[in-house]
């Protein structure tokens, strides 16, 4: 029986978990960024706090309409949803067919092509707030309580000093992680820590670590003299002062990263930087009526999903014939989500979708593979479901995602440029047939699962926590205060070396004085 005094200590314990109303703006970032922070935005929203999200006029994915709890600050850009999409198509094609055929060198001279007209885009999407002096009066008198930004665009962190605004950044990788090492001072050994897209584990020889070495020097190089002067003159004239890009970044309140120790190796982590990996995850809900009557025509063979995500609109007749061939002499059921041309290869076994309920598919019993691209999102929706995957990475990160679920052995890899249709039966039969894959996927799932909070609910507690408490400037180390050379510890190390130098000198000194003072004493020895 609870006694009556207890419940007095309810009140004060559930206020420090709650907050009132608050006042959130958003700057995303395009694509599957979006559908991350939309999460977020949507129960920020079902918790009673108004959510504004800054939107241009190309961005390709957003739904404005009035339905969505949040509420949208549209701005024109001087490009049309079409560009943008060209450019998208374009950029997923070479990575996908033209990059595995260059030399490194010509891989780097092409995409800082590509990178410059991306910038010259994001240029124009800033503009389009910063230069925008009604926009900006706008939101100033809606008094924000805090920013929640993608830094894989540009700006948010801009807008959030400019409205005198803390910030959060919600997002799961940059290249290199320059921008977690550079400007959020997160540690990162180059001999255990893998550079994200190295596609290294945590274990590494020393050529491996040679290579980690290399990669990490040359995005630091990048970012430091290519990317980041741009911003610093942009940032720069935007405030009126001197700043840089890596100033305004590392006055994040906290980082939301898309992933979690199911998925990470072991690493140092700051306790302004929280995993959240797999906050989109949800129960599966029931099929619909045509997907659950595949399902249970499977029989004991089960159905597998096979997806290559949302921007990947068509392959050539050449590849996915050679799937669709190897997926004919698969015994399963094949739920395939394509919107390319009908393979001629086609089996009667397999169906295909231009959309399907990934999560409530991987979440059937008689789902018993996936096949995917490697997106963080289906990744973390078959590590959820405890679904063991063969994965065919296209592009950016993908190849390092799926090394991640086959390091832990949960994953088969194949490459989508030189596979046959009986690597792709073999890799398939290996990930059902192989009881270590299930049960690896069930481990890893299970780890997911054992978490004092929900992924959603710890990325809107520290929203809610940097909104309580108007920011969190406890949780930065004071690292963001120290130059360069103080952090690298380089003005100690020349101290120590100059005192070692000056004890060497005097030990010399003294040591060639007292040779000296021997010499006439010898000599008059050697006299008698």
């Amino acid at each position: 029986m609870c006694r009556p005094g207890v419940f007095f200590l309810l009140p004060p314990i559930f206020f420090l978990y709650t907050v009132s109303a608050g006042n959130v703006l958003a700057w995303p970032s395009d694509s599957s960024h979006f559908l991350n922070m939309k999460i977020i935005l949507d129960e920020l929203a079902q918790k009673g706090h108004e959510v504004t999200v800054l939107a241009h006029s190309a961005i390709l994915i957003m739904d404005t309409d009035n339905a969505s709890p949040l509420k949208f600050e549209n701005f024109t850009v001087p490009f049309t949803k079409e560009k943008s999409e060209k450019f998208l198509d374009e950029f997923i094609t070479f990575w996908i067919y033209d990059v595995p055929k260059m030399s490194y060198w010509k891989f780097y001279e092409e995409v800082k092509k590509a990178s410059q007209k991306q910038l010259k885009m994001v240029e124009h999407i800033c503009n389009g707030v910063v230069k925008n002096e009604s926009l900006l009066k706008k939101l100033k008198e809606k008094k924000f309580d805090v920013v929640v930004s993608d830094p894989l665009t540009p700006c948010g962190e801009l807008i959030a000093e400019i409205l005198g605004v803390p910030f959060i950044y919600s997002f799961r990788f940059s290249m290199g992680n320059s921008m977690e090492r550079l400007c959020g001072q997160l540690p990162a050994p180059f001999s255990y820590v893998p550079g994200t897209m190295t596609e290294l584990n945590d274990k590494m020889s020393f050529v491996e670590r040679l290579r980690n070495t290399i990669f990490y020097l040359s995005q630091d190089v990048i970012f430091q003299f290519f990317i980041s002067p741009i911003w610093n003159q942009y940032y720069s004239e935007a405030l009126g002062r001197p700043t840089t890009l890596c100033e305004i970044m590392g006055k994040a309140e906290i980082w939301l990263i898309r992933t979690y120790w199911d998925f990470e190796y072991p690493r140092p982590l700051l306790p302004n930087f929280e995993f959240v990996g797999g906050l989109h995850c949800k129960p599966a809900k029931p099929l619909s009526e045509d997907l659950e009557k595949i399902a249970e025509s499977s029989g004991e063979h089960g159905i597998v999903v096979f997806s290559l995500g949302s921007l990947v609109k068509n392959l050539t007749d050449e590849r996915s014939n050679v799937i669709a061939s190897a997926l004919s002499q698969l015994p399963q059921k094949v739920i395939w989500r394509y919107s390319g041309n009908r393979p001629v290869t086609l089996g009667e076994n397999t169906v295909l979708y231009d959309w399907i309920p990934q999560n409530d598919l991987l979440g059937h019993p008689k789902t018993k593979a996936f096949i995917t691209h490697g997106g963080t999102n289906g990744i973390y929706e078959a590590i959820y479901h405890g679904v063991p995957m063969v994965g065919i990475p296209l592009f950016a990160d993908q190849p390092d995602n799926i090394i991640h679920m086959k390091n832990k052995g949960m994953a088969v890899m194949l490459d989508i440029n030189k596979m046959q249709s009986q690597d792709l039966v073999d890799a398939v039969n290996t990930v059902i047939n192989n009881p270590s894959y299930k049960e690896n996927a069930m481990r890893i799932s299970q780890i997911h699962h054992d978490q004092p909070l929900k992924p959603l609910d710890r990325a809107v507690f520290w929203i809610e926590f940097v909104m309580r408490h108007k920011g969190a400037k406890h949780l930065r180390p004071a690292s963001h205060e120290l130059a360069w050379y103080q952090y690298h510890l380089l003005d100690v190390i020349g101290f120590l070396l100059v005192c070692l130098f000056v004890m060497l000198y005097i030990t010399m000194k003294i040591f060639f004085f007292c040779c000296r003072k021997c010499r006439p004493a010898r000599r008059k020895q050697k006299k008698h």
